[in-house]
């Protein structure tokens, strides 16, 4: 998704808003909610939702009762109603929609304790509050020195100020519980602000800052996952994945959320299969399960006296064999079911894009032998 200040420049470069997801139109922002509901009219009588949802920095979005009934659309910067003075946010989502986005994050609409929204907001509170958002790499870093001053083990990740300036809230992550009474007076002395701790998870933290993902893509959760389910080991299990930390592990640290997106389709698959403890029993011997393949529906055993050679047997074989084992007969050996699987034909691929092969370089290079020009002879005189 792009805004309109997304658009390509003069000379063919792409110009793009320069507000990394936070431009005012809101088109390029992530976990935006399409209003497909914008360009109709409400029936006759009928009054709009009184409530809008209002994004602040990074994904934090929230929502406030619009009590003034004023006219607002997606982009209006708003001052809202804070604890202390008030906030400056961007209207995310106006209409029936945002009832649906209240029952969905289960909020009541006649709870009555939902903040208001005050006005439009005018340019002298967009000059302060972009005063305040310039300000809060230097104080992030600023505070980070004092933390590591203080020797207290917490990893500051964000900074967000309200709109009127008069407050910052600081995002951190800690292992353990953090006394941060003497970080709060120094921090408050040195900036001359309320200061406010709030500890989030790393998942959280990442949700915050963003990233690209081993995948290539921006991450899940700063783009559109919005709730973290629990993921475990046992999702890479059942996907039959190496457990590998490093590879399994996401940038917050803890494993990764995409996991669990083709979680079900492999649990649906194994119903039909045989467990992975299965053994079978043969006149040659016992034989265990090594390996299961969903897609080929293939499994290899092994002889317990033999474990380096595989067999390849199909889903049905195994179940037929287990079938013959219940009823304690033995089949000859697994060989007899693992010729039938031998498949001899090879899938030769051809050159069709034309492109060279990586081998090329290897080949020496056959000299060329010039042609000698014969000369023609010299007339006589």
């Amino acid at each position: 998704m792009a805004c309109s200040s997304c658009s390509t420049g003069k000379d063919g470069q792409p110009r793009g808003c320069k507000n990394n997801g936070t431009c005012g139109s809101d088109g390029c922002n992530k976990l935006t909610v399409f209003d497909w509901l914008s360009n109709m009219s409400l029936p006759n009588g009928q009054k709009p939702f009184d409530c809008v949802e209002v994004r602040f920095k990074n994904s934090r979005k929230e929502f406030f009762r619009n009590t003034e009934n004023l006219t607002l659309s997606i982009g209006d910067v708003v001052a809202t109603q804070a604890k202390s003075g008030h906030d400056v946010g961007v209207v995310t989502l106006t209409g029936e929609l945002v009832r649906i986005q209240m029952k969905r994050k289960k909020v009541s609409p006649d709870d009555k304790t939902i903040p208001k929204i005050y006005r439009k907001a005018s340019q002298r509170d967009i000059d302060i509050w972009q005063k305040c958002r310039d300000r809060e790499e230097e104080i992030k870093k600023r505070s980070r020195e004092i933390a590591i001053s203080l020797k207290l083990q917490m990893k500051l990740s964000d900074v967000e100020f309200q709109g009127d300036g008069s407050k910052a809230t600081f995002y951190y992550t800690a292992e353990d519980r953090v006394d941060f009474r003497q970080l709060i007076k120094d921090m408050a002395k040195a900036f001359g602000i309320r200061i406010e701790m709030r500890q989030i998870g790393y998942r959280q933290e990442a949700q915050r800052l963003g990233g690209i993902g081993s995948c290539g893509r921006e991450l899940c959760c700063s783009t559109w996952l919005t709730d973290f389910r629990s993921v475990s080991t046992a999702s890479a299990r059942y996907q039959q994945l190496a457990l590998n930390p490093q590879k399994l592990a996401g940038q917050c640290g803890k494993l990764k959320c995409c996991l669990n997106y083709e979680l079900d389709m492999y649990l649906d698959a194994l119903k039909n299969f045989p467990p992975s403890d299965c053994k079978i029993k043969t006149q040659k011997g016992l034989a265990f399960c090594q390996k299961t393949d969903i897609f080929k529906e293939t499994l290899w055993f092994s002889y317990k006296d033999e474990p380096a050679t595989w067999h390849a047997l199909s889903k049905d074989q195994v179940l037929e064999i287990l079938e013959l084992n219940k009823k304690n007969e033995n089949i000859q050996s697994l060989e007899e079911y693992a010729a039938d699987n031998v498949d001899e034909e090879k899938t030769i691929f051809e050159n069709v894009v034309g492109q060279d092969s990586l081998t090329r370089f290897d080949r020496p290079k056959k000299k060329k032998r010039r042609k000698k020009k014969r000369r023609k002879p010299k007339p006589k005189a």
